[in-house]
């Protein structure tokens, strides 16, 4: 599957090595590891000490696809993975 940045948003985000840029809270920020599960809200990151939920409305990711690397705000995600293509297209259309 090919990613860029507009059709990160769309694409399967398990498997994908992500950081949290920014959050709310400020225990999140800095977090990494591999997306190993993903709910409406949450991403569950598999880091190499501790495995930790992410809520996605709170934060800014920045997911990384071999040597790619792609900023995204949690809002632009934060919908089911089955959802994802039909109400993301929005977020779809702005990105560049």
């Amino acid at each position: 599957m090919e990613y860029d940045n507009k059709n990160i948003v769309l694409n399967e985000l398990i498997g994908l090595k992500a950081r949290v840029l920014r959050s709310l809270d400020k225990k999140q920020r800095g977090a990494s590891g591999t997306v190993i599960d993903e709910t409406k809200n949450t991403l569950l990151l598999e880091g190499k000490d501790m495995t930790r939920r992410i809520v996605k409305k709170a934060c800014v990711f920045r997911f990384y696809h071999g040597t790619q690397s792609f900023d995204v705000d949690g809002r632009e995600i934060c919908f089911r993975p089955y959802e994802r293509i039909e109400k993301s297209m929005k977020y779809y259309k702005r990105r560049r």
